[in-house]
């Protein structure tokens, strides 16, 4: 690395390659495995509980799969990932969470490497995507309460962004819990879905987490 260039968790500069995207991967299957039964007790409340457990066998089939893939840009990985999650997490979240790292992938298009600007705009196209296809918008307590504030916190951020994005992630997560819900199967509960968090938000959350540990990885 030069004098000019710095690691992505690192004050924002850096590129990031596929090696960088698999860990990511990675670090979110170890939180999602780490967290499922917490999940499961967050979507118990408001949902059918089976968020948990849904997660941890699509993120453990990501991960499984990319054992066996060699693949040599980051959008690629990403791409791969949004597609296996789609085939084998049940219920909203297959979709969900898929068009999320699929999209990402896409807008990533076919680069080596990727800048951390590049990456929070591309992740900024997979929110979007997420969006449309739930139709929610924020303050909706859905997922994209935790996602949209990491996004801009990760395009904005002049310090730190990764750890930015994941203070915000996790602020905006929390932030469901005195919300109403006002899509997916939550809203069915009108006002008794005030007073808990939105495990689609949470498991967000994790996700953004992940992303931070995989760059604070790249730094060190």
């Amino acid at each position: 690395m030069s004098d000019t260039e710095q690691a992505p968790g690192a004050g924002g500069g850096g590129e990031l390659d596929a090696a960088f995207a698999v860990r990511w991967i990675e670090e979110a299957t170890r939180a999602v495995e780490g967290h499922a039964d917490w999940l499961t007790e967050l979507d118990s409340a408001i949902g059918d509980a089976d968020h948990g457990s849904n997660m941890r066998r699509g993120f453990t089939a990501v991960r499984e799969t990319l054992e066996q893939e060699t693949l040599s840009t980051p959008g690629a990985v990403l791409a791969l990932a949004g597609r296996q999650l789609v085939s084998t997490v049940g219920g909203a979240s297959g979709p969900l969470f898929g068009t999320l790292l699929r999209r990402t992938g896409k807008s990533l298009g076919d680069a080596e490497r990727v800048t951390r600007q590049q990456l929070a705009e591309a992740l900024a196209a997979g929110v979007d995507a997420v969006a449309r296809l739930g139709g929610a918008a924020a303050g909706d307590a859905t997922m994209l309460d935790a996602l949209l504030p990491a996004t801009q916190a990760l395009a904005s951020a002049e310090a730190d962004p990764f750890g930015a994005a994941r203070a915000a992630a996790e602020e905006g997560a929390l932030a469901t819990v005195p919300m109403q819900a006002r899509k997916g199967r939550a809203s069915y509960l009108g006002e008794r879905s005030v007073g808990h968090e939105d495990p689609g938000a949470a498991s967000s959350a994790l996700l953004i987490a992940a992303l931070a540990s995989a760059a604070e990885g790249a730094a060190g």
